[in-house]
């Protein structure tokens, strides 16, 4: 049998591409988009339609650019948490996991502070649901921590599994001690008092001060992973561990600091979704945000600043995947699809980084 022979071969690159770096996530966007479109004809729908509905109708009314910001909170912040992990070469999958428990602690808090009669302040009670959200989402992450710590376990493989076991316990808590006695036997916790909600930043929208604060936190983190000892040494542990300990710098403590930080920021998402726009602990308190902000992570280059972008596409996926629903008759799995299609893309794309495309010569 014939071998296929392709014209083009993969040759290293004497350097990595700076150019390629950046230019990597834009190729992967318009390639899903070319992609997207052939799928929608393939389903029998306008492509021009159908992309219109993901990059159009996203940004048509107030509300609907709203929207979109507030999707992209919990995307920043995880994202911020993994860049962290990711840099320090500590692979954390689990951040859908801490990002369940943030919200479950948070959510407790809050069954435990909102009750008639007990005189807590608003904003004291926010700080307190906040603090549990963080704490959560650490201690979650801080399993994996110990795990990998004490008997070198595979953080990949505990983080992951550590992720179905945290939405179990989350069914059991909205089963149980959470679950509403007035909810007409929902699985779900009562609505909690608006004065323990987030504030609102633009009236008559549901975006609420977590964007701000997660600008803020990408501005912060910016500023530790470039400019200060603690990220410097993160940062040189996991592109050369060697030189890294030779400096002096522990290993162990970046596998802690890592891990214990991007669980606080996955916990925090948690706390902000539930004190935002669902104001309830639900069993579908997260749509898969742990998971997508690993693509957004790789979409911002492992930059902080560069996750406020990719958290951007990811909500633009996220809101034109609901709206495809409603008004092309599409199966919510199409938005999975595309974010398959965009880190299979991204991954394929940042091949070119370290090698470049050269034509066969012929014999």
């Amino acid at each position: 049998m014939a071998k296929l022979s392709l014209p083009l071969r993969l040759e290293l690159r004497g350097a990595p591409s700076r150019a390629m770096t950046y230019l990597s996530p834009l190729m992967a966007i318009v390639l899903t988009l070319v992609l997207g479109a052939l799928l929608l004809m393939a389903l029998g729908k306008d492509p021009l339609a159908g992309l219109k509905v993901f990059l159009v109708d996203p940004f048509a009314t107030r509300r609907s650019i709203s929207e979109l910001l507030l999707k992209s909170i919990p995307l920043v912040l995880c994202a911020l948490g993994l860049v962290v992990c990711f840099r320090a070469n500590i692979w954390n999958i689990g951040a859908e996991g801490q990002f369940t428990v943030g919200a479950m602690c948070s959510g407790a808090m809050l069954v435990w502070l909102d009750v008639p009669g007990q005189a807590i302040p608003g904003g004291a009670g926010l700080l307190l649901m906040v603090l549990a959200g963080i704490l959560g989402g650490a201690f979650w992450a801080g399993i994996t921590a110990l795990l990998r710590d004490r008997f070198n376990a595979n953080e990949i493989l505990v983080s992951l599994m550590l992720t179905y076991i945290a939405q179990l316990l989350l069914m059991y808590a909205v089963n149980g001690p959470l679950k509403d006695p007035n909810g007409m036997n929902f699985p779900q916790s009562k609505v909690f008092s608006e004065v323990f909600m987030l504030p609102v930043l633009l009236t008559g929208t549901r975006l609420h001060a977590g964007f701000a604060v997660a600008i803020v936190a990408a501005l912060a983190m910016t500023v530790f992973m470039t400019r200060s000892l603690r990220g410097f040494s993160l940062m040189v542990g996991g592109v050369a561990p060697h030189a890294a300990r030779y400096a002096g710098f522990s290993a162990r403590s970046a596998l802690w600091v890592s891990l214990l930080v991007s669980g606080g920021f996955a916990g925090l998402a948690g706390a902000f979704e539930i004190a935002g726009p669902i104001q309830q602990l639900l069993p579908s308190v997260s749509p898969g945000y742990g998971f997508a902000a690993i693509i957004v992570a790789f979409i911002g280059r492992l930059h902080p600043l560069g996750t406020i972008f990719g958290a951007l596409i990811m909500s633009l996926l996220y809101l034109g995947g609901e709206l495809a629903q409603s008004r092309l008759g599409l199966p919510a799995a199409i938005t999975g699809v595309f974010q398959g299609m965009l880190l299979f893309l991204l991954l394929a794309c940042d091949t070119l980084i370290d090698y470049r495309l050269a034509w066969k010569k012929r014999v």
